[in-house]
Formats: C-alpha cells, sequence, structure tokens
C-alpha cells in the first residue's frame, strides 16, 4: 500500500529555493506525488509513495537546520492521491497576510490530542474553565466533519478568519478556546497571531485533527476529514470516507 504523509515546521529557511531544488531532485527521484511548499517560514508538504522513499524525505527536511523536531502525521490508501509532484517557492507555506504570524522562537501553547479528548469528556478543561473548539478551516472543509458543538466560522479562504472572529472573542473571553485544522499548520498559525493580538486564551491542537485521529480515534468529532488529495475525507481510522456515508 501507499504511505502518506502530511508534514509542516515553522522555521526560518535561509535560501527557499536551494531547498526547494533539493527536495525536488530526491522526490523525483524516490517517485514520489504530492506538493512541497518551501518559503523563508518553513516548509508544508504533502506526499505519497513507498514507504523507504517518504521516510528518507522526512530524515532529508529533519537534517537541515531547524528543521530536527518536524513531526508527520500518516496514512495508508491503495493508491498514490496525487496526479503528479509540485514543488513551490511561496511568500508564506500558509497563506495569511499578517505579520507576526510567521516563525516564533517558540510555538503557540498547543494541546495533546490525549488532553483535548479528556477535556472534551470532562466539558472543560483541568482549571474547570469552559471548553471551546475553534475551527480555523473553511466551510467547505467543515461541511465533510467538524468537532461537535465547534465555533466554525462562515469563511471560503483562511486570510478572512481574524475578521469572522472577531464578533465572538468577547463572549469567549471566559473560555479555554482550542483552535484546530487538518493538520495543525493554520492552527497554530492563527493561534500565534491572535495571542500577540491580546487572544491570551487561545491554545492549538497539536498536530491537528489527522494527528488527534491518529492518537485518539473520532471521540467527540462527527463525520470525516476533508484532505488535500484525491481521497477528499479521511475517516477517524485515517481511512477515505465512503462516497455514501452520511453528511456530517
Amino acid at each position: 500500500m501507499t504511505l502518506n504523509v502530511a508534514a509542516y515546521h515553522f522555521v526560518p529557511v535561509p535560501d527557499p529555493g536551494a531547498l526547494a531544488d533539493r527536495l525536488r531532485g530526491q522526490a523525483e527521484t524516490l517517485a514520489l506525488r504530492g506538493t512541497v511548499l518551501v518559503a523563508a517560514e518553513g516548509v508544508n508538504l504533502f506526499l505519497a509513495g513507498a514507504d523507504e522513499a517518504i521516510h528518507a524525505v522526512l530524515d532529508s527536511v529533519r537534517a537541515e537546520p531547524g528543521f530536527d523536531t518536524l513531526q508527520a502525521k500518516f496514512s495508508r490508501s491503495d493508491e498514490i492521491p496525487f496526479a503528479r509532484l509540485k514543488v513551490k517557492c511561496k511568500r508564506e507555506i500558509i497563506a495569511f497576510r499578517r505579520d507576526g504570524a510567521g516563525p516564533a522562537d517558540e510555538r503557540a501553547p498547543a494541546v495533546s490530542p490525549p488532553d483535548l479528548a479528556r477535556w472534551i469528556r470532562q466539558g472543560h478543561d483541568d482549571g474547570g474553565r469552559r471548553l471551546v473548539l475553534l475551527d480555523t478551516r473553511n466551510r467547505e472543509e467543515v461541511g465533510h466533519g467538524t468537532f461537535a458543538g465547534a465555533l466554525t466560522l462562515p469563511i471560503d479562504n483562511f486570510v478572512d478568519l481574524p475578521e469572522a472572529l472577531a464578533p465572538h472573542r468577547e463572549s469567549l473571553a471566559d473560555a479555554t478556546v482550542v483552535s484546530f485544522c487538518t493538520g495543525g499548520i493554520r492552527c497554530e498559525k492563527a493561534a500565534l497571531w491572535l495571542r500577540a493580538d491580546g487572544m491570551d486564551n487561545l491554545l492549538q491542537l497539536d498536530g491537528g485533527i489527522l494527528g488527534y485521529f491518529e492518537q485518539v480515534g473520532g471521540l467527540g468529532y462527527e463525520g470525516g476529514c476533508f484532505v488535500f488529495d484525491e481521497r477528499v475525507a479521511l475517516d477517524p481510522a485515517l481511512k477515505p470516507v465512503s462516497p455514501d456515508a452520511p453528511d456530517a
């Protein structure tokens, strides 16, 4: 079976073009398909292929300065769910277009999937504060599934999140807010910016929905998780959602 990997890491990249060229050459040699985005702020990749090839690329990325702690989420598929390989240099590895949302000396505070699962069962965090789950994805993705009771926003693009969230911020002041997305990149970037903008009660879900599925399963989640390949959406077992499955 094919091994699929989703991984990102925020760290300053001195020469994004050179890194992109190295990763393109290696991925082509190893017959991988998918998408690799490189920017001055880091790397974001979705790749599929043979196990050894995937791990070889991850080892190569982790050997780059600052990338040693890169984390990856894995899933399996019968076929490679990408038509071709695309490697691009971008201004951002996920477009947000706001200062203060790039790499920082430290990550935004995070909650692990097992801890979030416990909070969901409890209905509050370990300090007794009410829990609000904030979906940072767009409305199309949310339509495939999300956490039960999550705050979802009527956005089509990630860049619109701050304005869409603004009317809710006062009502969230007494809560512990956990932002989440597919693999963690958007909830991390949003958390960095929003905390700098004064929302100090905001955490990110470490590893996003895919990391939650991998470590916990589907506790508290309804439906599937949209993914950016031909599988469309994955269920909590990290299998493609059946086309005749009921809507979330």
